[in-house]
């Protein structure tokens, strides 16, 4: 009876302060940065047992394998989540009229963005630490901007529709750690790297180029509902695609000559 007692009173706290909705946003945002250091610590212990290569690696090295599946992990959940979002839920539907779609959110939008906040705000911060071995300059801003668009459209619930859109580009993550880790493996020769390279050129013009095209659109079409902003909101719409759309175009240019050079090798 007092086992039941204590899981009723946990159930109560849950519903009424970790799942209410003035609270999601933080409990969502600390969930994010527990799940991140669970991953990141697991990936440790897991690797350690399973791959023989992993101790001899570099202190460095093992920071930067544990780091990049904490963002695979993350990168799998936001994709699933955005496509869920920008192409089969009817929250955002056109044909929905409750309300303005630039201003439309739900517990489980707010929450799935408060879980990516989360995970922006524990890479962003190894990045520093670790400075610049995880990342150069171009990543601060990069997770900057992001956390920053994300966070607003998590608190306010405007443009949460647009912030799905462009963390759809999260689908190319997994790839670019995969090549990272078969550099690291020393099978950069490999079949399986040739065809990893193809793979991210594919993914980077399906889920990095093609959907800011399709956003700038809908941000067209849709521009008297986008007029009702707040300043702020409207300035983080289009600013930061902009400025990520020509990030992605600067990485996809890299993409391209590196694939290039690894096909040219093996004719």
């Amino acid at each position: 009876m007092e086992i039941k007692s204590y899981q009723n009173q946990a159930e109560q706290l849950v519903k009424e302060y970790l799942l209410a909705d003035s609270f999601i946003p933080y409990t969502s945002v600390i969930c994010g940065i527990c799940a991140s250091k669970m991953v990141y610590d697991v990936t440790q212990l897991f690797s350690n047992v399973y791959f023989k290569s992993y101790p001899s690696l570099s202190k460095v090295q093992r920071t930067e394998w544990s780091n990049r599946s904490m963002s695979t992990f993350h990168a799998i959940f936001i994709t699933v989540m955005s496509l869920y979002f920008v192409f089969w839920s009817n929250l955002y539907s056109d044909h929905q009229h409750g309300s303005l779609i630039t201003f439309r959110s739900s517990a489980l939008s707010t929450f799935t963005l408060g879980v990516s906040v989360g995970y922006f705000l524990s890479d962003l911060g190894m990045i520093i630490w670790f400075y610049p071995s995880l990342g150069g300059m171009e990543f601060v801003l990069h997770h900057l901007l992001s956390a920053a668009a994300v966070a607003y459209a998590m608190l306010t619930g405007e443009g949460q529709l647009y912030t799905f859109m462009i963390l759809i580009s999260e689908t190319t993550t997994p790839g670019i750690n995969l090549r990272w880790y078969l550099d690291t493996a020393g099978m950069k020769r490999s079949r399986a790297y040739l065809i990893n390279g193809v793979v991210i050129f594919v993914t980077w013009l399906v889920a990095r180029i093609l959907p800011f095209i399709y956003l700038f659109y809908h941000l067209y079409l849709h521009y008297d509902q986008v007029k009702q902003m707040h300043n702020y909101g409207q300035l983080l719409i289009f600013v930061v695609p902009l400025v990520l759309s020509v990030m992605n175009l600067m990485w996809f240019g890299k993409i391209i000559r590196g694939l290039r050079k690894t096909l040219a090798k093996r004719q």
